[in-house]
């Protein structure tokens, strides 16, 4: 696949501008978008930059995060603090993200969504309140692994590594998660799957097949 140099900002404009045309294919008032990404690839810095461009262009965004959905440590450590299968399979709360999250953008919702709900380090509930996402308003999600679970996602944005950029960048303490990242790979192929690819093994200067 060719990709093109591009900055993080110059990309960010270009996004926006192509988000401003996505009509939700269920014909809901809300397009949903993932930026999907090991947390090494920082999709959530994209996603913000994305939602500055298109607060700019006057639409409203919201920019929610997967790991605001993690379960709780009782269910995610279960069968130990690095267990590979249950961290590609149980410790996000997909059921949660249904719910509160693409629930309420569905034709006929109300679009009050809620940003975040488990903060993994209290291992408490947010308490955060919801948040009014106007007809027109776009969903910006961002987090690793988000291309396997069916989410209705009108465009996806795959933030990629390769294998040596995403060890080098990954904290040592979380190189246990990386097999987990080949078995995506392997499984669900985000890299061709999405519909616009981001290489960045080098974070000054991104490529993009846009």
């Amino acid at each position: 696949m060719r990709l093109e140099a591009i900055t993080w900002d110059r990309l960010a404009e270009r996004l926006a501008e192509r988000l401003l045309d996505v009509r939700p294919a269920d014909g809901g008032p809300w397009p949903r978008v993932a930026f999907d990404g090991a947390s090494a690839a920082r999709p959530v810095d994209l996603a913000e930059r994305v939602a500055q461009a298109l607060r700019v262009r006057g639409r409203p965004s919201l920019v929610v995060g997967a790991e605001g959905f993690l379960r709780p440590a009782s269910l995610r450590l279960e069968h130990g603090h690095r267990d590979v299968e249950s961290y590609y399979n149980g410790w996000f709360d997909t059921a949660a993200l249904w719910r509160e999250v693409f629930g309420p953008l569905e034709p006929g919702g109300d679009g009050r969504v809620l940003p975040d709900l488990w903060d993994p380090v209290t291992d408490r509930a947010t308490r955060s309140s919801y948040v009014q996402l106007p007809p027109g308003g776009l969903l910006l999600l961002h987090g690793p692994l988000l291309l396997r679970h069916w989410f209705p996602f009108d465009l996806t944005v795959h933030v990629l590594l390769s294998p040596g950029a995403l060890r080098r960048r990954t904290p040592e303490a979380d190189h246990w998660t990386l097999p987990a990242f080949e078995r995506y790979a392997d499984e669900t192929d985000p890299a061709t799957t999405a519909d616009v690819l981001v290489r960045a093994d080098d974070p000054r200067h991104p490529a993009w097949n846009g």
